[in-house]
C-alpha cells in the first residue's frame, strides 16, 4: 500500500532520530520492521501516509508522538524464565553468596519490558527462601526499568493474558504465584509484586540515582546498540555494581572488546560476568 510506502532518505533520517533518542541501532534491512511497528500510530494520530509519520516524528514539538514512536520501536517479546539458566544460577550460586548480607540483596532488571524477567527473578527468590529459609535474612528489591512508560504500566498491574502466561511459566509455578482475574487473565500474586518496583529508565541516560546493586541483569537489549554505546552502557552498569556483583548479559552477548572491567565466568550452564 502506498500510505506505507517510505523513501530510503525518510528511513535513513528515521534511524539517525531513533539512535540518537534510544541508541537503537537499525541496518539497512530493517524498513519492515519500521512499517510494522508504525503502522498502527497512523490510525491512532490521525495521519494519512508512514511519510508523514515519519516526518512529524522529526519534530521536537510532536512530544507525544515521538513519546509514542520510541515506545513502539523498544517494545520486545518476552517469556518467563528466559533461557532458564540465569534464574537456575541465582538460586544455586548467587543467593548463597549473599547469605551473610545484613542487607536485602538488590538486583536490577535494565530491561524490564511488560515484566515478566523481574517477576521471575521474584518468584526465584520465594522458592529458595521456602527451601532455604533463613538464608536470605533480609530478603530482596527488585527494581525493574524500562524506557516504554505503556510497558512500565504492564508491569504494575502484573496482569497477562493466557499467550503470555503460556510463554516459559510453568502450571506448578501459575497455580502458585498467580491468581486468576477471569477472561483468560491472571495476576502476578501481591507477594512476588511487592518485591518488586519500577521506574522510567533511558540506558543511555545516568544511572547514578538508581543507587548500588549486587546484580544486574541486561539480557538481550545490547544486540540493538552500536559498539561505542554497548561500552558506555557496560562501563555505567560497572559503577552501578557493588564490589564483586554480577552482571547477566543475553545468551548471544558477550562482553568481548568492550570493557575490562569484569571477569567472565563460565557456569555449568551458561555465563556471567563478574566485576572486578
Amino acid at each position: 500500500m502506498e500510505n506505507k510506502h517510505l523513501q530510503q532518505s525518510e528511513y535513513d533520517q528515521f534511524r539517525s532520530f531513533l539512535e540518537q533518542q534510544c541508541g537503537i541501532v537499525l541496518g539497512d534491512n530493517k524498513l519492515y520492521l519500521v512499517k510494522s511497528r508504525l503502522a498502527p500510530l497512523m490510525v491512532r494520530f490521525n495521519v494519512e501516509s508512514l511519510s508523514q509519520l515519519v516526518s512529524k516524528t522529526l519534530s521536537p514539538h510532536e512530544r507525544q508522538l515521538r513519546a509514542a514512536v520510541v515506545d513502539a520501536m523498544t517494545t520486545n517479546e518476552t517469556l518467563w524464565f528466559r533461557d532458564q539458566y540465569p534464574f537456575e544460577l541465582l538460586q544455586s550460586k548467587l543467593f548463597l553468596e549473599h547469605k551473610e548480607l545484613r542487607r536485602p540483596l538488590k538486583i536490577w532488571s535494565a530491561a524490564s519490558s511488560s515484566g515478566q524477567e523481574p517477576y521471575s527473578i521474584a518468584m526465584s527468590v520465594a522458592e529458595f527462601q521456602a527451601k532455604q529459609p533463613g538464608v536470605l535474612k533480609m530478603g530482596a528489591q527488585i527494581i525493574g526499568t524500562d524506557i516504554s512508560n505503556t510497558m512500565l504500566d504492564m508491569c504494575k498491574h502484573a496482569e497477562y493474558d493466557s499467550l503470555a502466561l503460556a510463554r516459559g511459566l510453568s502450571v506448578e509455578r501459575r497455580k502458585k504465584f498467580f491468581k486468576d482475574s477471569g477472561n483468560g487473565m491472571a495476576q502476578v500474586n501481591d507477594s512476588i509484586k511487592k518485591l518488586v518496583s519500577f521506574r522510567h529508565l533511558n540506558l543511555l541516560d545516568s544511572y547514578a540515582l538508581m543507587g548500588k546493586f549486587d546484580i544486574i541483569f541486561c539480557r538481550n537489549v545490547l544486540i540493538y546498540f552500536a559498539p561505542e554505546v554497548k561500552a558506555k552502557i557496560i562501563a555505567q552498569f560497572a559503577q552501578a555494581l557493588n564490589p564483586k556483583g554480577y552482571l547477566f548479559l543475553g545468551a548471544s552477548e558477550s562482553m568481548s572488546g568492550l570493557s575490562e572491567e569484569f571477569d567472565m565466568v563460565r557456569c555449568n550452564p551458561g555465563i556471567i560476568y563478574q566485576k572486578k
